[in-house]
């Protein structure tokens, strides 16, 4: 029975997807006790995934009983399970918020948001490139539609840019896909990586090409520099629940970067190990150098939470190019951070610019809103958050990548993650300012927000505080997934257990 749970984060959605655009036109209360009955159950089995991933053991589900490297296969690892429980507690969380109303502005959004989460899910998974290929194609579908959800000019023009760019990456992975596999025979990882050791050297400069076209991709995904332009307009006009959902999107990325890299192109693969390290490296810190600027320049708070967004992707792939056990573990705290309280800030931003009024989201003067105490609190305990300032999450996370760095990689990595902090601690007290402080003449603006809303955004801030009281064990966890990665024999013998008889 517990392996079959392993399809589960798949299955759930998918049929949940199909239920809700069946009865696409159907009353809006059948829609939202689906979907979130669907993305409750989703939790609860990604907290059983990990509860199974916390024993050290590395599990797979072969689909249709066709065992690897030949069939289909989900891999359960520290790695997958713990990107599993971050995207449920991030749906949870903008599903509930969705259902205060911003779920009717369009007839398809909850059959739309399951698929998205299907497409998540099995790209954590996946235990083969081609079908890493084929999740991502799912997911993208789905967030081409979401971010059309409501309608509008800007959704119109940020879309376009979003849909073209991603169409090229598409192109460009399913290229690399048939040049690793023309070169090695095989779609599998964990074949593929046993092959690449023994490659010959005439294929190596064939695979070298691959490899980086791969990075390429993942680097458009995570939004890495200079490949970070289609989002901030994109993720600031999507809207509230489909961009806190999106906070989890660069994340795939990123998490594609860490396993592909980690596996296919470890220190056994000889000539062609670490392809990546200082491609990310440098790229990383250059992020965090333009995503810094992009704070401090913004005049929207949905745009300013973008940026934020495009920091916390120079921190974590900053962790990435250290490439080192102790980097890896600080970026999977970070990132369980980051991903959860950005997705509460857009949530936030959105219930501000509720009570503004004409002042939406504008970083301007406006008149006091009727439940502005509140507002005023959340978008504190966020702020102090995400800046990384004690006592929160923020600061353990950018504590433990900055500790992570080693000799001159602290010359560059200080620096800059210190100046991009500061820069987001200028530019939110800039906007916490303007709209709380600086709003105190004319009438109250608004109208009382609804309690989903309140729940949304509340479910996924307080996890600051819970991240901390939780810091040790949490710091375990990680740990043990950084060595599980660097370790990729372990995974390897998993699903071929016969390879080391074989040669």
């Amino acid at each position: 029975m517990m392996q079959h749970l392993i399809v589960l984060p798949v299955i759930v959605p998918l049929v949940a997807g199909i239920l809700l655009l069946y009865q696409r036109q159907g009353l809006i209360r059948y829609k939202r006790t689906v979907s979130i009955i669907a993305t409750a159950l989703t939790l609860a089995v990604a907290i059983g995934l990990v509860n199974v991933a916390t024993q050290g053991e590395i599990v797979y589900y072969a689909l249709g009983d066709w065992q690897p490297p030949f069939g289909i296969v989900l891999v359960l690892d520290r790695l997958s399970a713990l990107m599993l429980l971050v995207t449920a507690l991030l749906a949870v969380g903008a599903v509930v918020y969705a259902c205060a109303g911003d779920d009717e502005k369009g007839s398809n959004f909850h059959g739309l948001f399951q698929w998205q989460l299907l497409g998540i899910n099995g790209a954590f998974l996946t235990g083969d490139l081609f079908n890493l290929f084929v999740f991502f194609e799912v997911l993208l579908l789905a967030s081409y539609a979401l971010l059309l959800h409501g309608g509008g000019k800007a959704r119109i023009q940020a879309s376009v840019h979003y849909v073209v760019l991603n169409l090229a990456g598409s192109s460009l992975f399913l290229i690399a896909v048939g040049i690793l596999y023309g070169a090695t025979g095989t779609l599998n990882m964990a074949d593929m990586a046993q092959r690449l050791a023994t490659l010959p050297a005439e294929r190596q400069g064939l695979v070298t090409a691959g490899a980086l076209m791969l990075l390429v991709v993942f680097g458009l995904k995570a939004a890495i520099m200079p490949l970070y332009f289609w989002l901030p307009r994109a993720y600031a006009a999507a809207p509230a629940p489909v961009a806190a959902l999106f906070a989890i999107m660069t994340k795939v990325g990123i998490y594609a970067i860490l396993r592909v890299y980690t596996l296919l192109f470890s220190d056994s693969a000889g000539a062609l190990s670490a392809l990546e390290q200082p491609w990310v490296w440098w790229l990383a810190l250059v992020t965090l150098a333009i995503a810094g600027i992009g704070v401090i320049a913004a005049r929207d708070l949905r745009l300013l939470v973008a940026y934020l967004v495009l920091i916390s992707v120079g921190t974590l792939l900053a962790g990435v190019g250290i490439r080192t056990p102790e980097a890896i573990s600080a970026l999977l705290y970070y990132l369980i951070h980051t991903t959860l309280i950005t997705g509460g800030l857009f949530l936030l931003a959105d219930m501000i610019g509720q009570q503004r009024g004409k002042a939406g989201t504008r970083i301007v003067k406006g008149r006091p809103m009727v439940q502005g105490g509140g507002l005023a609190l959340l978008f504190f305990i966020g702020s102090i958050a995400v800046i990384g300032m004690p006592p929160l999450s923020g600061a353990i996370g950018k504590a433990l990548v900055l500790n992570a760095a080693e000799g001159t990689q602290r010359l560059w990595l200080w620096p800059l993650l210190l100046l991009a902090s500061l820069a987001s601690l200028i530019a939110l007290s800039r906007a916490g300012s303007t709209m709380f402080w600086r709003s105190h003449r004319g009438s109250l603006s608004g109208s009382v927000l609804p309690r989903r809303q309140w729940l949304g955004v509340i479910w996924l801030l307080s996890t600051a505080p819970l991240l901390v009281a939780l810091a040790g064990p949490i710091s375990a966890y990680t740990q043990a997934t950084a060595e599980q990665l660097t370790n990729p024999q372990r995974l390897i013998d998993t699903l071929l257990p016969d390879a080391e008889e074989a040669l």
